[in-house]
């Protein structure tokens, strides 16, 4: 076989023209008889033992084409993407043209390949970046939820206040009519958290354990169920008891109660800082880079061929079924349990996985530019990290994963680096609403 042709064309695509030859296809067509033939049976032989010629005179002289075929392609493609020297990043689009001999194969495979990509700007690209800061209010905030959640509760015979907790039985109609989810015994509701109808809660504050009240809502106009939007509901509610949350006091106890390393509150103000302000860090770190990525990609040049995108996509899709595993749920089972096709579920992907490919392209191509590598030494280091965050032997690991696929994520992760070591961080403009306070402060003083 030869490669008699390479074309490139639109959508990074490039055309293959394979001849093989009446000998070699010959001999294709003998491996699908021998592999095939067992299975056909010819009236006068044993099943399996009739004679190629006379198969092919019952059957027609095609019978064995596909699977000679099948078995013939694998290795004219090979040999063909070989010697064009491309890469394919997606199946081949397959068509069949005259051959050059009579018996022999000209087969014409389209195949996606990387695109060609042209860079713009990226180094020195200048983009705002947040400076992190941790108010004391913050910290204070942060001190109030650590108090509510080791809050404790007490029941009271006085009247129901916000932010008390009422037991209360329910049964809701419309009408007159009982609806479906609108009775309840015993329920908890915390008074001001928002969790039921606008107005319900407001109408029970006042109430104490003993008393029944009937409570009349509206339903929103956007409320979920679509039966009862908009219409008005009475419940008939009775309260068995009032429970008031009482907060700790935020001390030194309460530093040593919510943390193991606190011994002061200074202590606790000083941890719930420093978590604070890595956390923002690392968000503002993270968003610095993700708008150097937004800057290097909207200046890229690349004509991106689809089997690249479906490509991600099927990665994204099949790492969410990987995940749904770990749940104890089946894909088929969740596409069912949300009522969405298949098709419509990989289009929630598309955006991301368009965006993720594109970044790689452009990362690659920084590398490239760059001259950026990966020593050695930094290989076996990810190794040695890699087998001790999933608690593997080294030699399992290297056996999972390949040192260039290994390679060339760090690769990747090198020219992003370098991409931030170059960048310009600015400060954020002023926001609009900041200004226009500004603007009337200014003018109120006048």
């Amino acid at each position: 076989m030869e490669l008699k042709n390479t074309e490139k064309q639109e959508h990074s695509t490039v055309a293959l023209t394979i001849e093989v030859t009446k000998a070699e296809f010959e001999a294709a067509k003998d491996k699908a008889f021998k592999k095939a033939g067992k299975n056909i049976t010819v009236p006068g032989f044993r099943k399996g033992h009739a004679p190629r010629k006379m198969i092919e005179k019952l059957y027609g002289d095609g019978v064995f084409f596909e699977e000679a075929f099948n078995i013939i392609y694998p290795d004219a493609m090979e040999m063909a993407v070989e010697k064009a020297g491309i890469k394919p990043v997606g199946r081949a689009d397959v068509d069949l043209g005259d051959p050059a001999e009579e018996g022999g194969l000209t087969i014409i495979a389209k195949v996606p390949v990387e695109p060609e990509v042209t860079l713009g700007q990226y180094k020195g690209i200048e983009v705002e970046k947040e400076t992190v800061k941790v108010p004391a209010a913050d910290v204070k905030a942060e001190l109030n939820r650590l108090a509510q959640r080791n809050a404790r509760t007490e029941t009271v015979k006085r009247k129901a206040k916000k932010n008390d907790t009422v037991d209360i039985d329910y049964d809701g109609s419309i009408d007159g009519v009982p609806f479906e989810g609108g009775k309840a015994e015993h329920h908890m509701l915390t008074l001001g958290s928002g969790s039921f109808i606008p107005g319900f809660e407001d109408q029970l504050i006042g109430c104490k354990a003993g008393d029944e009240k009937d409570v009349v809502v509206t339903f929103p106009e956007d409320y979920h169920a679509k039966e009862l939007a908009g219409k008005e509901a009475v419940f008939k509610c009775k309260v068995h008891k009032v429970e008031e949350t009482i907060l700790p006091a935020i001390d030194d106890e309460f530093a040593k109660d919510v943390s193991d390393t606190c011994e002061t509150l200074d202590d606790l103000k000083k941890e719930i800082t420093d978590r604070l302000k890595k956390e923002r860090q690392e968000a503002a770190d993270h968003a610095f880079e993700e708008k150097i990525l937004d800057a290097v990609i909207a200046d890229m040049q690349a004509d991106i061929p689809q089997a690249m995108v479906e490509s991600q996509i099927d990665t994204m899709v099949q790492d969410f079924g990987y995940r749904l595993q770990m749940q104890g749920m089946q894909m088929d089972q969740y596409l069912k349990m949300t009522g969405t096709e298949m098709g419509a579920f990989r289009a929630v992907f598309r955006e991301q996985a368009e965006r993720q490919v594109k970044t790689r392209l452009a990362l690659e191509k920084v590398a490239e530019l760059e001259k950026i590598a990966v020593s050695d030494k930094e290989l076996d280091e990810e190794y040695a990290k890699m087998a001790e965050q999933y608690g593997m032997e080294l030699d399992r690991l290297k056996s999972i994963v390949s040192a260039e696929a290994l390679s060339g994520d760090l690769r990747i992760s090198n020219a992003l680096e370098f991409l931030k070591k170059n960048a310009k961080a600015k400060k954020p403009a002023a926001k609009k609403k900041a200004a226009g306070e500004a603007e009337s402060a200014d003018k109120s003083a006048e």
